[in-house]
């Protein structure tokens, strides 16, 4: 699992995907596994869902970018209301 360094202590990073579906959980998945898959490919592009924070999605990009990557987050709106959104995070 990946480790970030928030205040000098370690913790591990685990955020939620997109849902398929609006009554679904979302399901989490370790930062590890992401990188490991762009790494793979080369490039990638996540769904995230509104559920984690803001700090932990930029964090994550973060350690794309120490790996190498080049990364951007954008949220994304499929609906009216305001609480109808998802991130998205491209990898090169």
């Amino acid at each position: 699992m990946a480790l970030i360094n928030y205040n000098k202590r370690r913790i591990q990073m685990e955020l939620k995907l997109a849902r398929t579906e609006l009554t679904a959980k979302p399901k989490s998945v370790s930062l590890d596994k992401l990188l490991d898959a762009t790494k793979q490919n080369g490039a990638a592009i996540f769904y995230f869902d509104k559920g984690n924070s803001h700090k932990d999605l930029m964090a994550a990009i973060k350690k794309f970018e120490t790996e190498g990557f080049s990364a951007y987050l954008r949220e994304i709106r499929y609906g009216l209301d305001q609480e109808d959104y998802l991130y998205q995070v491209h990898v090169l």
